[in-house]
């Protein structure tokens, strides 16, 4: 036995077998403690979607009214269209002046992929792809059956328009004069909470069975900056500045209408004064005080139709802020925010 240890080329009898055996020992012993942890992996899965589903279909809710939809998955394919728009309207050294901006649309291509209420997105802007759209925007919203909200913020340099002062020739105002940056908020509760619903119309994840509508309370907010640079060859040879910060509260009303089985027709206004107002504006070295005139508002508006037939559902919405503040005897300031949706769905 010493001299075969000491041949590296020796083979030792029955060696091959061993090893097979004690391979194939090692792998019955790991499968042996793996099974359990697999099923058990497996029932603590069963019990989370057991539970995910139980907290999913429960609520306080009139099923003759709303409920949820009988699968657990949605696959969702949308087309989103937005733009702004800023408009200016006042008084200097008693002349009447008034302006026109306009941002860019942006289209975006969007997917989303639901389960149980638990959602995964994402989106895509073609147009910047190619190079052809700079400016940023994003949109979060949520839309809860007592609670919901949409978040808009906006990059923007791409405003065209017009200036018009009286004794004056219109002023055309190119892209790249004008850089913006905007936050909308609007934040609602929902007060009948039980018959209707905000999300089977915005986000599906509900099925508005028959006719119904709430009163809502509303919070919104915004924040602005503004900057006007001079540009000599566009005979616009001054710099302007707006900053503003402005909080409402107010109240509205929603209604859900269910004109034939499979349809849905949605609209509703959300109203807020504001309450709470910090606006500076100044051109050149000259600050242009801008006090505050009531009412200043801020207004949410939203509608959707929704068709749904089989697994399937589509449908187009549309979500519109406006902000109105000061007075035109000085300077008033109009802020138009729009976003249209289309989709098509699939419930497996």
């Amino acid at each position: 036995m010493k001299n075969l240890a000491k041949t590296p080329n020796t083979r030792i009898p029955g060696s091959g077998f061993y090893r097979f055996f004690m391979m194939n020992y090692a792998l019955f012993f790991l499968s042996f403690l793996f099974i359990p942890s697999a099923s058990s992996a497996q029932n603590l899965l069963q019990r989370i979607d057991r539970k995910l589903t139980e907290n999913y279909r429960k609520g306080d809710i009139d099923t003759a009214y709303i409920t949820r939809p009988k699968t657990k998955w949605t696959i969702l394919g949308r087309l989103n269209i937005s733009g702004a728009k800023i408009e200016a309207e006042g008084m200097d050294n008693g002349q009447h002046f008034n302006s026109e901006m306009k941002a860019d649309y942006k289209a975006t291509l969007s997917a989303a992929v639901s389960y149980l209420g638990f959602s995964l997105s994402g989106a895509l802007n073609p147009a910047k792809l190619l190079g052809k759209y700079r400016d940023f925007e994003i949109n979060f919203n949520s839309y809860g059956r007592r609670f919901g909200f949409d978040i808009i913020y906006q990059n923007a340099q791409n405003f065209t328009g017009w200036h018009d002062h009286e004794g004056m020739e219109r002023i055309t105002l190119p892209a790249d004069l004008l850089k913006v940056k905007t936050l909308n908020l609007n934040a609602f509760y929902v007060f009948n909470s039980r018959r209707f619903s905000y999300p089977a119309a915005f986000t599906q994840s509900y099925i508005q069975r028959r006719s119904a509508g709430s009163f809502l309370l509303a919070a919104s907010g915004q924040g602005q900056h503004a900057t006007l640079q001079p540009r000599p060859d566009a005979d616009w040879n001054q710099e302007m500045n707006l900053k503003m910060t402005n909080i409402g509260i107010g109240a509205g009303y929603g209604y859900n209408y269910v004109p034939a089985q499979g349809w849905l027709l949605h609209i509703s206004a959300l109203p807020t004064f504001i309450v709470y107002s910090k606006t500076s504006m100044t051109v050149g070295d000259t600050r242009v005080p801008l006090h505050y005139h009531f009412p200043e508002v801020i207004i949410t508006g939203r509608g959707a139709v929704v068709r749904q037939w089989s697994n399937k559902f589509a449908g187009l919405s549309m979500v519109f802020n406006f902000t109105n503040i000061g007075h035109e005897d000085n300077l008033t300031v109009h802020n138009i925010k729009w976003r249209v949706r289309t989709f098509f769905g699939l419930r497996l």
